[in-house]
């Protein structure tokens, strides 16, 4: 009986030591590539120094595991694991920085982009949105102590710490900043990452496709590889809301189909196009960077040699967005699920822009009902909890009290990104709120912090 036992667990110390090293196997490049893009990008997209990014962005457990190296002559940053892992990525003006996956780096390096020339404005000169200089922007029907009390949450600290991570807060009421806030080396002006929030982004880009009638949202048969199963009735509109039916898994903690496309793969669509399908398209939301690089490249498809201005003429410059930046994977596509750097007020103008229902200066840049279109719930989406690249505070149908924050009012809509990335529209209290932070273990109670701010609009 004795013997028996031991051979248990001997077996099971067996499994254990297998299923530990196929884990880290898998997990290694996951960890090392994001230490290397993130510090590559804190660095020479944001303009951080090396010192601050190190002891910040990857200074927590398992990321503090790796060995990071920046490389100021060649503009590249490198990460491994007791020399296992090796992972690098490059930066390229105009570009940001992009990670080294599955082909040369020389061929990446030689790839052809022919970048937008930002225009000689001075925004310093212009009155805001377009500009920095700001109006007066005193409201009678605003209770400032209220607002103050939200911020005081968000920037809560204990040892000097920030509780919460929160980097930079700006609100906007009737289009005009009437708060903000940054911690030390932080302001609103300098890049910062966006993570998820590059879906709205994408939503955008697809949305003034739409309107030139390049695309439409009905469109289907969008792949060759598509055409010979049911993902032949996938649709842009299914793509956009998320309920495209194809298989995925969207976890950060772990390997999963979201972290193997962003630090293992050259290819992110091509990647996530060759998922086999697990639902019928349009019946059950869930929620997928994957496809958002898919629609990445179908922007991509659509503009041809033009890609690579298209989001700034089209988009940034037009909002005056002009410390944003897409960054492309391997293959020189952007990275349309995670990858866009802009400022706090540049995210402002960009939740200001949805604001105006897709409007800036009069101009329309995005189809009459796109915004309506944007916010209409996801199939699928038990709570109401998306749209079209955008989520939503719309509740539960029926009962619609059941919702993300119910302190907030339903129209609440925002773009949403890892590690506290927000920008909330509220249209009913013509509010817009940004908040960028490195939020870790602790979360802000976002329905507390939202709802004193809209409590705050008599």
């Amino acid at each position: 009986m004795k013997k028996i036992w031991v051979r248990v667990v001997i077996l099971l110390l067996t499994g254990i030591f297998l299923f530990g090293t196929v884990f880290i196997y898998r997990a290694l490049p996951i960890l090392t590539g994001y230490n290397a893009k993130i510090v590559c990008s804190c660095i020479f997209v944001s303009g951080r120094s090396d010192k601050d990014v190190l002891s910040t962005e990857v200074a927590s457990f398992p990321f503090s595991l790796a060995k990071v190296k920046v490389h100021k002559s060649d503009f590249t940053v490198s990460a491994s694991v007791w020399g296992a892992g090796y992972k690098k990525a490059i930066y390229r003006r105009g570009l940001g920085c992009t990670l080294i996956n599955e082909v040369a780096e020389r061929k990446v390096r030689a790839q052809e982009t022919r970048l937008a020339q930002k225009p000689p404005v001075n925004q310093d000169r212009l009155i805001w949105p377009l500009g920095n200089l700001h109006a007066d922007s005193s409201f009678n029907n605003i209770d400032e102590a209220k607002i103050n009390q939200a911020l005081n949450l968000a920037f809560q600290q204990k040892n000097n710490k920030a509780v919460f991570g929160t980097r930079s807060i700006i609100v906007l009421y009737k289009g005009k900043i009437i708060n903000e806030k940054h911690v030390e080396g932080f302001n609103g002006n300098a890049p910062q990452i966006g993570w998820s929030m590059t879906k709205s982004i994408t939503n955008a880009l697809i949305g003034i496709l739409v309107k030139e009638r390049r695309l439409h949202v009905n469109d289907r048969q969008l792949f060759p590889e598509w055409k010979n199963d049911d993902r032949e009735n996938i649709t842009i509109d299914h793509l956009l809301h998320a309920n495209s039916g194809l298989k995925w898994r969207e976890v950060y903690t772990s390997p999963s189909s979201a972290t193997t496309m962003l630090y293992q793969k050259d290819n992110m669509a091509r990647y996530a196009i060759n998922f086999p399908l697990e639902e019928q398209p349009g019946t059950h939301f869930r929620y997928s960077s994957g496809t958002s690089n898919i629609l990445s490249y179908l922007i991509r498809r659509k503009t041809g040699d033009d890609y690579y201005r298209f989001a700034y003429n089209q988009l940034f410059y037009k909002l005056g967005m002009f410390s944003a930046t897409l960054e492309p994977d391997a293959s020189g596509t952007f990275v349309g699920s995670s990858y866009c750097f802009a400022s706090a007020k540049d995210w402002a103008r960009f939740g200001l822009f949805y604001l105006n229902d897709g409007t800036i200066n009069g101009e329309r840049i995005l189809p009459e009902g796109w915004v309506k279109y944007t916010t209409t719930p996801s199939k699928g989406a038990k709570l109401g909890e998306y749209g079209a690249q955008f989520w939503l505070n719309a509740g539960e149908p029926g009962n619609p009290a059941n919702r993300t924050y119910p302190g907030v009012p339903a129209d609440c809509f925002f773009a949403e990104g890892y590690q506290g990335q927000e920008v909330w529209i509220i249209p009913s209290k013509q509010l817009v709120v940004v908040r960028l932070s490195l939020q870790n273990k602790q979360k802000l109670d976002e329905n507390k912090f939202l709802s004193l701010i809209t409590n705050a609009v008599k």
